[in-house]
């Protein structure tokens, strides 16, 4: 099941300040408040998600914490007095390294190095065609991204000062301490788990490395995505704070509806109407196909109501250029609603020539059926 991300949740960016944080959260509360929403429990659900997010980005290790390791920074064994709440990371662990030794690999004692911290991945969505998505297309994307502070090359001082081993962890980021039977660690307060201290912050990034800009990419979409195709970008989603390795760019692909086609994987269908006289005379109709080039299909005599017609390779592209799917034509027979006197006459002078119904043998044998069980029922 996928978790909704806290800062999605409160709608702010997760560069987001405290009042920024605050100011959303309470316009959220009111609009999905119980009291505003009565009976409607889709919205108590958002009232109370909205309440756990802003609980946790409100304080500063909580939300270092969640930047480091999402949801999976507060789910532990316990829960209530003496579990594992939202501060209390890695308990577990401290206690095989205690028994163990230091089996996850983390420098015991001083010197510890400064932690790294990947920047967040990035979703766009892309709406195409489906003649885009059959030839494929080169799209031009532009989002507003966190990129390294060139002034200070990401690393969060002012050029020609540097950070500092913070003295609170002794560079690990974290500190531990005892809670009842465990020995527990949280992000450190002073560092915010970067385990290093910025004395004098960049002035233009203001001590995280990075910038907000915009930026304009060229994506090359491959001719046969279908609805929901993800296109992986890396390295360009945001950047990581403080000189971190940047996130991924995903773009989402969504495939507008067409007038004429529908889609099953590389399968492409389309439904023709034709009159009752070409379904019985017969004829070649030519339909579009998206290569832009049209497909004669022949419609014999006495064509029925749904009978489909296969085109092999004039359907989508498979998306790893093996091959191309077929076209299905449909063929669907219209009765003409409005008639002339003369389309009357010469209508009904064809069924009083139909004579013993040999020309449509279901309906006939169906009538006759039906008469045999009325006479059954009557005897």
């Amino acid at each position: 099941m996928t978790e909704t991300d806290y800062y999605e949740l409160l709608e702010v960016e997760r560069t987001a300040d405290d009042k920024t944080l605050k100011s959303a959260y309470r316009r959220l509360a009111m609009q999905w408040h119980p009291d505003r929403n009565p009976g409607d429990a889709a919205a108590e659900a958002r009232f109370k998600a909205i309440n756990e997010a802003y609980d946790c980005l409100k304080d500063p290790q909580k939300r270092a914490a969640y930047d480091r390791f999402g949801k999976a920074a507060f789910q532990g064994g316990g829960g209530g007095h003496g579990g594992f709440g939202a501060d209390d990371i890695g308990g577990f662990s401290d206690i095989f390294e205690n028994i163990f030794g230091d089996v996850f690999g983390r420098q015991r004692g001083g010197g510890g190095r400064q932690q790294v911290f990947r920047g967040a991945d990035l979703r766009y969505d892309l709406e195409l065609s489906f003649e885009e998505a059959f030839s494929g297309k080169e799209a031009e994307v532009t989002i507003d991204v966190s990129t390294g502070c060139s002034h200070c090359n990401g690393s969060g001082a002012t050029p020609g000062t540097r950070s500092s081993t913070c003295g609170t962890c002794n560079g690990h980021g974290k500190v531990r301490m005892n809670q009842g039977l465990f020995l527990v660690e949280r992000a450190c307060p002073t560092c915010r788990g970067a385990g290093q201290v910025i004395e004098d912050p960049c002035n233009r990034c203001h001590g995280s490395g990075r910038v907000e800009q915009r930026k304009t990419l060229q994506v090359k979409v491959p001719a046969g995505v279908d609805d929901g195709t993800r296109i992986r970008l890396s390295g360009e989603g945001e950047a990581g704070l403080r000189g971190g390795p940047p996130g991924d760019l995903y773009i989402f692909v969504h495939l507008k509806p067409h007038a004429i086609f529908k889609r099953e994987g590389t399968t492409l269908f389309a439904a023709v109407p034709i009159s009752i006289t070409t379904a019985a005379l017969g004829c070649e109709i030519d339909v579009p196909c998206l290569d832009k080039k049209p497909a004669t299909v022949k419609i014999p005599a006495g064509t029925q109501s749904g009978k489909q017609f296969r085109l092999r390779g004039r359907g989508m592209p498979a998306l790893n250029g093996s091959g191309q799917g077929d076209l299905i034509i449909q063929v669907d027979v219209e009765t003409p609603t409005k008639l002339s006197p003369r389309q009357r006459e010469l209508l009904e002078e064809f069924r009083a020539l139909e004579g013993d119904g040999s020309g449509c043998p279901k309906s006939t044998g169906f009538f006759s059926k039906l008469k045999e069980a009325w006479d059954e029922l009557t005897d």
